[in-house]
């Protein structure tokens, strides 16, 4: 039997699992820090999001279709729960699939200044990640400044603006909806260095901002204004199909805000500088830019024109995470990426032995839910022609991983205590006409867990 180790329980760790599992002569066992399972599923999709959650569906299937040949070890953390190595002696091969942990920083002045936040921060918050449920944001401010006109960027701004109504029939954090309550936000400004054609987010996430009941959607003409490349493909019509589309999504918006509504502003050429305040952040100084190619027929950006200020009382940094290094393995700090060969860890140009990395972890931090498949497709593959081949070194201990665990007195959590927790959720989420109300910490999951109280249900939300 090939005993595999998943270290991560997101969508990059899944489905690698469920594409391990299609092999009857293979077990695999998954660990995730977090006592729930699903990673950025969970606590990064956004909660008026539901048809993306629902591809847990299918982990659910794979997970439940391998019997016992599928073991969740949630609530270990492995580095410090127990070490990379202790794990490498007990499997034939361990895949990294631990995300990215951390969201890059701007690296201008005023950065620290209070009330700036990080995106993940804001989306852990409201999605009830534990590391972040009981943050503290201050929403009294006006207008919020959102660096970044990705996704993420994208779901900051609905749901500042979003009514209260739609979002308490979300399964957002019970704490995130009273704050969001009394938030006084207006518009929110979303800033993209470059124009339309270049910036990261989907054309149909931009189309929903222009649907939020309630809020305008602005983009000013000058801000529509497509760079001379892209403005000629237009023209001549050769635009790639993905262009075209987000510059069709961009006719949904309105060129200024009517009367009395929330404002979502979204500003493409334009760059922060500066954020300024003293001791909490005042606003944001913005210089334009334009795409200018060199020589070499390479774009870069160039600015132009003067700085001018954005007064705001919130800024969010959205441009993206970054994977960091775990300790014993290799990584390429440049890349920020675990160096690999079709997913097989490498040192130093050498394959490391049983050891194999897939999503974010891989590839860097880019892509929807969706990318992780033939990513995962791919380092499994590869980890299965290693074994075939007789290149994996055989598991050295013979002690489970479980008995190692409850040695150590650490509570790790199974899929059935797992599927149990999501029961009471979905139960506490039903009684207030919601799809779930979830466990914010990981002491209320274990407690409900080791007392079996439905009572606990209750505080899904949060204590």
């Amino acid at each position: 039997m090939l005993k595999v180790a998943i270290v991560g329980a997101g969508p990059a760790g899944f489905f690698a699992a469920a594409e391990l599992l299609r092999k009857e002569g293979c077990a695999v066992d998954v660990f995730d820090r977090l006592p729930a399972p699903f990673g950025l599923v969970r606590h990064g999709v956004a909660p008026d999001h539901p048809a993306i959650k629902s591809v847990t569906e299918r982990y659910d299937a794979a997970a439940k279709g391998a019997g016992a040949r599928f073991r969740l070890l949630g609530n270990v953390e492995v580095g410090r729960s127990l070490a990379l190595d202790e794990l490498r002696e007990r499997y034939h091969a361990v895949v990294l699939a631990y995300g990215a942990q951390s969201s890059r920083r701007l690296g201008i002045d005023g950065e620290d200044l209070a009330g700036v936040y990080s995106a993940s921060e804001f989306v852990g918050w409201y999605n009830g990640h534990p590391d972040c449920a009981a943050a503290g944001f201050d929403l009294s401010a006006r207008r919020a400044v959102v660096v970044g006109v990705g996704n993420v960027a994208l779901d900051v701004a609905r749901i500042l603006l979003k009514p209260l109504a739609e979002l308490a029939r979300t399964d957002i954090s019970d704490l995130a909806l009273s704050a969001l309550a009394l938030r006084d936000v207006e518009e929110v400004v979303l800033l993209g260095r470059q124009g339309p054609a270049q910036a990261a987010f989907t054309p149909p996430e931009l189309a929903e901002m222009a649907q939020i009941d309630g809020a305008d959607l602005v983009i000013a003409p000058e801000d529509r204004e497509l760079d001379p490349e892209t403005d000629s493909r237009a023209a001549r019509g050769t635009l790639d199909p993905l262009a075209e589309r987000k510059l069709k999504a961009l006719a949904r918006a309105q060129p200024a805000p009517r009367p009395g509504r929330r404002i979502a502003r979204v500003r493409f050429w334009t760059s922060p500088v500066e954020i300024v305040g003293r001791g909490r952040v005042e606003g944001v100084r913005v210089r334009r830019n334009r795409l200018v190619r060199g020589p070499d027929g390479l774009g870069r950006l160039e600015a132009i024109g003067q700085s001018e200020l954005v007064e705001c009382g919130l800024v969010f940094r959205s441009i993206g995470y970054r994977v960091q290094a775990f300790q014993g393995v290799p990584f390429d700090s440049a890349a920020g990426v675990v160096p690999h060969r079709h997913g097989q860890v490498m040192r130093e140009g050498v394959p490391e032995p049983g050891l194999f990395v897939t999503g974010w972890a891989k590839r860097g931090p880019r892509g929807v839910i969706g990318s992780n498949k033939p990513d995962a497709q791919e380092t499994a593959r590869c980890l299965l022609e290693a074994y075939h081949a007789g290149a994996l070194p055989p598991p050295r201990c013979g002690q489970d991983v479980e008995a190692l665990l409850s040695s150590r007195k650490v509570p790790f959590v199974s899929y059935p205590e797992w599927q149990l927790l999501d029961s009471l959720e979905v139960e506490a989420g039903r009684a207030a006409g919601r799809p779930r109300r979830k466990f914010t910490d990981a002491p209320s999951m274990l407690r409900a867990l080791a007392e079996g109280d439905q009572g606990d249900a209750e505080r899904a939300g949060g204590e």
